[in-house]
C-alpha cells in the first residue's frame, strides 16, 4: 500500500492518503500532551507501544463482533484503517469515578460503578476543549442523527463490557475510556485508537496508575507503565 500525502496531524498521530482512497495510514507519534495542549512533551516508544496496543484491542472487538475502522498493522508505528467522516461526538464511558467527574461532581476518586457505567458526550473541537454536550445538541446542531445517536450509546456500553472483561483478565481495571466514531459507505464504525493515551488503566489490585495519568500528573516511570501495559497486552 502507497503511502501518499498527510492530510491531518493530531497531537498523537498523522494520517496520510494512501494509493486506495478508501483506505488511511494512520502513523503513531511520540508526543504527548495534557490539560488541552497546555502540557506537552514525549514519551519514548509510546507510538510503537500505542499502534500495538490498539492493534490488538481492535483485532478483539472485531472478533466479538465490533465494526472498526482497522484493517491491519503495517510496521511498528503505523496501521491501515478505513477512511472515516468523523463524527465530533465522543463517547466516554466511566466505570471508576476519576478525573473531571470527580472535579465536576465532587465525588471522591475510586467509586465504582457496579451495576452500569457513567456515559458522556463530548463535542470534539481541540479549540473549544472537547466541551461537554447532551443529545439535545448534537440533534440541534446536526453532529449526529437520533439514529447515530442511538448506534453511538448501544456500541459504546457494548464495547465497554468488552473492555472490562479484557483488561481484568490481564490484571488491569478500566477505569474510564473514550471513543471516537465514524461514517463509512452507511455505516457507523468505531475509529482512531484504544490505548493509555485514552484510557485509564489502574493496576487491578493496588490501583497504581498506568496510563497518561502519570505524565499529565508528573507520577514518573511513564515509559514503565506503558511498557507494562503492551507487555500485558501483547505479549501473548
Amino acid at each position: 500500500m502507497e503511502k501518499l500525502e498527510k492530510i491531518y496531524e493530531g497531537k498523537a498521530k498523522i494520517l496520510h492518503k494512501t494509493s486506495d482512497p478508501d483506505l488511511l495510514i494512520q502513523y503513531f507519534k511520540d508526543d504527548a500532551s495534557a490539560f488541552n495542549g497546555k502540557k506537552k512533551g514525549t514519551i519514548v516508544d509510546k507510538g510503537v507501544m500505542n499502534n500495538h496496543i490498539s492493534s490488538r484491542i481492535f483485532e478483539y472487538l472485531e472478533e466479538n463482533g465490533v465494526k472498526t475502522h482497522f484493517v491491519k498493522s503495517l510496521n511498528d508505528r503505523e496501521m491501515l484503517v478505513k477512511n472515516l467522516e468523523i463524527i465530533p461526538v465522543e463517547v466516554v464511558l466511566r466505570n471508576v469515578a476519576a478525573g473531571g467527574l470527580c472535579k465536576r461532581l465532587g465525588i471522591e476518586e475510586g467509586r465504582i460503578f457496579d451495576e452500569q457505567p457513567v456515559m458522556e458526550f463530548f463535542y470534539k473541537s481541540d479549540p473549544l476543549g472537547d466541551p461537554m454536550i447532551n443529545e439535545c445538541h448534537v440533534d440541534v446542531f446536526g453532529w449526529a442523527t437520533k439514529e447515530e445517536v442511538e448506534i453511538l450509546k448501544s456500541a459504546g456500553l457494548r464495547v465497554n463490557k468488552l473492555m472490562v472483561e479484557f483488561f481484568k483478565e490481564r490484571k488491569i481495571r478500566l477505569v474510564d475510556f473514550k471513543l471516537e466514531f465514524g461514517r463509512h459507505k452507511g455505516e457507523v464504525l468505531l475509529g482512531d485508537e484504544i490505548s493509555p493515551d485514552g484510557c485509564r488503566l489502574w493496576d487491578w489490585e493496588t490501583n497504581e496508575k498506568m496510563d497518561k495519568d502519570r505524565f499529565r500528573f508528573d507520577l514518573g516511570r511513564v515509559e514503565e507503565k506503558y511498557q507494562q501495559v503492551y507487555d500485558l497486552i501483547c505479549a501473548e
